[in-house]
């Protein structure tokens, strides 16, 4: 059994914390100093996480190896799984050209720029978000903005400020099933604390984009659509989160925010001819002007219906425990590890969720979609491996930075900086959030940045007296508004609406919001661990 020490180099917790922040440190500054590619980086920081394991910390070689693998499968399976899949669905429907009826039946429901923004980029937003994250919500939506005539600058702002309060639970509730799995804290309880944080962000982000595409008038016009749908989005990923699934929170509340917006009478009033004319600087597509038969507009809608409806009945208990039941549990090979109190941890134990993980569920929903869009089974395939090779790095840097963060977890170097930082105190709870917005700014994915930072702040809780759940859930509420700035989402951005090598433009025009938004998430952890929001926590 290999033991965890807390104190390796020099009997010192101020120096071990010190080399064992190497990882993180070489890591960060290979993304963003020398702006080496992610995947790069990332199995640079493997390497050395696996050296200070070995050389510093006493690690077996054979241990420091099989944490690393299991890291790396954590990140292929549920992880990617889910990301493949779902973005498997969405490459079908461009390629029968659903997705093209789609955007043009959003482009139907208001003919006013302000609330198409928020149909467009956060509601629609939060739903590709939900089921697949990584970049598509910003790729998708300033593509979908620019076409119904919006600057690309603007829509490529609007986008990636949209692209904030579903961070928490994308990718069927990744971010937060990654925390739960690297800090060893039951998922109902850290997804419903993250479910009292970010429905925050929810009621001020809406009215934050009508007031990015037409300033103080458009606050002023639409201010009452813009609150109602920020509330039935908040309401529905609080209601979500804490009482149904974190892996539906996003899906619920992006379907809940389209339906309030679409039933207040504020929104379908046209918009005058003076916004759409400031507002409206592109070259509107010509087309959005086709009729599309009412069939094949249901069709389109078809995909996302079955997603909902498969996730639904997954929820239903009989259902979930009937596929609970193919779960396997794995004695992991070459790992026997105990903390620095002798306990032995949970990875020495392997789950393997193989029907109601939520990949599986997608999976399902995509050979429905092939069915319904008249996908014929051999193209099927090719374009679900295309989506493989597309992701091949995405899929390198996920699988690399998970290992890096269960080499750290396992072998003690996550504690070690946690009881360091710890000394922090009461303003722990003030800088925990902003740990998590540095992971994402620099690794651009909030489950990145769990992996990396969750321990570390489960730890320093555990070690200043605050809520283990209350400061793991604010690495991923604070993560979530970095993910505007980092440099990958600024480059898919940039890419898809056409402004590549203009990425510093767009930093300029994201960082105050990251930036103001972030202060208000650290107020409210404040305000949590205090008995002024205590109230807010389960």
């Amino acid at each position: 059994m290999y033991v965890q020490e807390l104190e390796p180099v020099g009997g010192s917790l101020g120096l071990s914390a010190l080399v064992a922040a190497l990882p993180l440190v070489i890591v960060l500054v290979l993304l963003g100093a020398v702006r080496m590619k992610a995947h790069l980086a990332g199995l640079t920081g493997l390497l050395s996480a696996v050296l200070v394991a070995w050389l510093a910390y006493g690690m077996p070689l054979d241990q420091t190896l099989s944490s690393a693998a299991q890291g790396a499968v954590f990140g292929l399976f549920p992880i990617l799984w889910i990301v493949v899949n779902a973005l498997w669905v969405y490459r079908m429907m461009v390629r029968t050209r659903h997705f093209d009826i789609l955007r043009r039946s959003f482009g139907r429901l208001s003919d006013d720029p302000r609330i198409q923004a928020l149909v467009v980029a956060f509601c629609f937003g939060a739903l590709l978000e939900a089921l697949a994250g990584f970049g598509a919500p910003v790729a998708i939506c300033s593509v979908m903005l620019v076409a119904l005539g919006f600057d690309p600058v603007r829509a490529a702002v609007v986008a990636l400020v949209a692209n904030t309060a579903p961070v928490a639970f994308g990718a069927m509730g990744t971010p937060v099933v990654t925390l739960a799995q690297v800090t060893g804290l039951p998922l109902d309880d850290v997804a419903s604390v993250v479910g009292r944080q970010t429905p925050l962000l929810a009621l001020v982000v809406p009215l934050l984009l009508v007031g990015l595409v037409d300033g103080r008038r458009g606050l002023r016009e639409t201010w009452v659509p813009a609150l109602v749908c920020g509330v039935a989005f908040a309401v529905a990923q609080f209601a979500a989160s804490n009482y149904v699934s974190a892996q539906l929170a996003d899906i619920g509340a992006a379907l809940a925010g389209a339906g309030a917006l679409v039933a207040v009478p504020h929104a379908r009033v046209p918009a005058t001819e003076a916004v759409r004319a400031s507002v409206l600087t592109g070259t509107r597509s010509e087309e959005l002007d086709e009729d599309d038969p009412r069939a094949e507009v249901v069709r389109a809608y078809a995909p996302y219906a079955l997603i909902v409806v498969i996730f639904s009945v997954a929820q239903i208990p009989p259902v979930k425990d009937w596929l609970a039941r193919a779960t396997q549990t794995y004695d992991w090979p070459f790992l026997d590890v105990a903390d620095s109190g002798g306990t032995p941890v949970g990875a020495n134990v392997f789950s393997w969720p193989i029907v109601s993980t939520g990949g599986t569920l997608v999976l399902l929903a995509g050979l429905g979609t092939a069915v319904v869009l008249g996908v014929h089974a051999r193209v099927a395939v090719k374009e679900w491996l295309a989506t493989v090779h597309e992701l091949r790095y995405a899929i390198l840097t996920v699988t690399s930075v998970l290992a890096l963060a269960y080499v750290m977890n396992l072998s003690g170097q996550a504690a070690t900086i946690g009881h360091f930082v710890a000394a922090a105190g009461a303003g722990l709870a003030f800088l925990s959030p902003a740990l998590g917005w540095f992971g994402v700014a620099v690794s651009g994915s909030d489950t990145s940045a769990n992996a990396l930072f969750g321990a570390l702040q489960v730890t320093a809780a555990r070690q200043s007296g605050l809520s283990p759940d209350l400061l793991a859930a604010a690495n991923s509420s604070g993560g979530v508004l970095g993910k505007m700035i980092s440099p990958q989402n600024l480059t898919i951005a940039c890419a898809a609406v056409g402004l590549a090598g203009r990425e510093g433009d767009l930093l300029r025009k994201v960082l105050p919001w990251s930036l103001g938004l972030l202060l208000l998430m650290c107020l409210i952890v404040v305000g949590q661990s205090s008995p002024v929001l205590g109230w807010m926590l389960p």
